[in-house]
């Protein structure tokens, strides 16, 4: 438990602040800053960036078992530093964090673990690609000469449920905003910012009754940065979407402070080859149509979302409107079904309600 205050130190933000948990509520002096025209190099880029405040590596499945249940699955680790760069040993300055969740219609499981960094018991290596805290893992299964996020094992425990998952690529990897430099706020705060949205997910989850066999889609985020969100944001609603027809979408919004209508927002369309398109904040529309009461807090769990320059209006719905991590730094976070224009899946992540 001598971790957990050294990742507290980290959220310098502290757990008043609902944004806190990503690292990105507070100033962080001496971090390197995201910069616009930087060029994303891989596989360099998988790896970590110790010089940067905080960053995640963020896979999100949409799953079904084989009567068609749909589940879904999530697998993250996050850094976080207390200083720039990193070293060997006890004394080095970052920490690590991992949280994994498997969600069905009617049960949401969720497990968290913590660990210091500089004595191989967490950490990102970039070639060959692993990331790890403890026996939880990401590991490239690429073949040669492709990129180390085609092909990836991963494997999370906790209580009551187990996954074991192969990831395989059918598509290319995706810069959002310009180029990778993705901007957050009005201000300019910004992170640097790329997916893989294109596996296909074959493996098991094992829940109290049983291991099940799944199939399905995945989408994985990698993000970094030292700058924080403005001050009066209070939240954000991220958006990550698989259409029928192998398109893609991520749409997210940072909420201003009690909620009060403003929000800055972006957007990135994917077609089916990975060609992008890039919005600004005024092109998305985002309108919360039902909530929940989730772990005594109202959360919006149906939604409809517009992206009218794309024809986009569809409705977004929870899958379990129960889906919250009961973490260190609690959200929301789960598998959606999609209907309208462009009927699908994807995954919904929600801070600060």
């Amino acid at each position: 438990m001598r971790l957990l205050p050294l990742i507290l130190m980290a959220l310098a933000a502290g757990p008043a602040q609902p944004q806190g948990f990503a690292g990105m509520g507070a100033d962080a002096p001496g971090f390197a800053l995201p910069e616009r025209g930087h060029v994303l190099e891989f596989p360099r880029d998988h790896g970590a960036h110790p010089d940067f405040r905080i960053e995640w590596w963020y896979l999100t499945a949409n799953l079904e078992g084989p009567d068609g249940t749909p589940m879904g699955a999530q697998w993250t680790l996050f850094r976080f530093g207390l200083a720039p760069g990193a070293r060997d040993g006890w004394d080095s300055p970052q920490g690590w964090m991992a949280h994994a969740g498997v969600t069905t219609p009617d049960a949401h499981f969720a497990a968290e673990r913590f660990a210091r960094d500089g004595i191989g018991q967490a950490g990102v290596t970039a070639d060959p690609f692993a990331a790890w805290l403890d026996d939880w893992h990401m590991t490239s299964v690429a073949g040669p000469g492709a990129d180390a996020l085609d092909a990836l094992h991963l494997a999370a425990r906790g209580m009551e449920f187990a996954f074991d998952l192969r990831a395989e690529a059918d598509g290319p990897l995706v810069l959002h905003g310009d180029a990778g430099f993705s901007v957050k706020s009005e201000g300019g705060q910004a992170s640097h910012y790329y997916s893989q949205p294109f596996y296909r997910i074959t493996g098991e989850v094992t829940l109290p009754d049983g291991p099940i066999a799944v199939t399905g889609l995945g989408w994985l985020d990698r993000e970094w940065s030292s700058q924080p969100l403005e001050g009066a944001a209070s939240g954000w609603d991220w958006f990550a979407m698989h259409f029928d027809d192998g398109e893609k979408l991520m749409i997210a919004r940072v909420r201003s402070e009690a909620d009060t209508g403003g929000w800055f927002s972006a957007a990135t369309w994917i077609d089916a080859e990975g060609a992008t398109q890039t919005f600004g904040p005024d092109a998305p529309r985002f309108t919360p149509l039902e909530t929940a009461r989730v772990a005594g807090r109202d959360v919006p769990v149906r939604w409809r979302v517009e992206l009218p320059p794309r024809g986009l209006d569809v409705e977004v719905s929870a899958v379990n409107p129960q889906a919250w991590m009961d973490t260190a730094f609690a959200y929301w976070e789960g598998p959606v079904r999609i209907t309208g224009t462009h009927p699908g899946v994807g995954y919904l992540e929600m801070t600060g309600y």
